[in-house]
């Protein structure tokens, strides 16, 4: 039986751009963006596991801020049923070098980390998930 999901995301911005990486869901034929993050492990506190993934897929760390806040993600993806419980926290890079990247490889998956306007999410070129997040992001943040 499948089970919810607890995870954390990171909304780490550079300018108007949010920091995400892409995939395409096939069943849908549908291409969306989602923050870097992933799933808490029991026990472990959800900026302790935003600090972990960063660490695992980007090499790189992160200092947590404020929570934006939390979402709950209720889904098909590639025609499988999922839930999520998404906690939503402002983060940056400690180095500010990794700004002045356009792409980062994603080291323990294919995918690659870029910048995206939050212009196209908001006036629905592109897609966004979890849904709801585009809401918790204000428009002059």
């Amino acid at each position: 039986m499948p089970s919810i999901r607890p995870i954390v995301l990171a909304v780490i911005r550079r300018g108007t751009s949010l920091l995400v990486f892409e995939a395409h869901d096939d069943v849908k034929d549908e291409t969306y963006c989602r923050p870097l993050g992933g799933g808490i492990e029991f026990g472990e506190h959800s900026t302790d596991a935003l600090v972990r993934e960063f660490r695992e897929e980007l090499d790189a760390e992160i200092t947590v801020h404020a929570l934006v806040g939390v979402l709950e993600n209720v889904f098909l993806w590639r025609g499988r049923p999922g839930h999520e419980i998404a906690f939503v926290y402002e983060a940056e890079f400690a180095d500010a070098g990794r700004y002045r990247r356009e792409e980062m490889k994603i080291l323990d998956d294919p995918a690659t980390a870029r910048w995206i306007d939050l212009a196209g999410f908001r006036d629905g070129r592109r897609i966004l998930y979890p849904e709801g997040l585009i809401g918790l992001l204000s428009p002059d943040q």
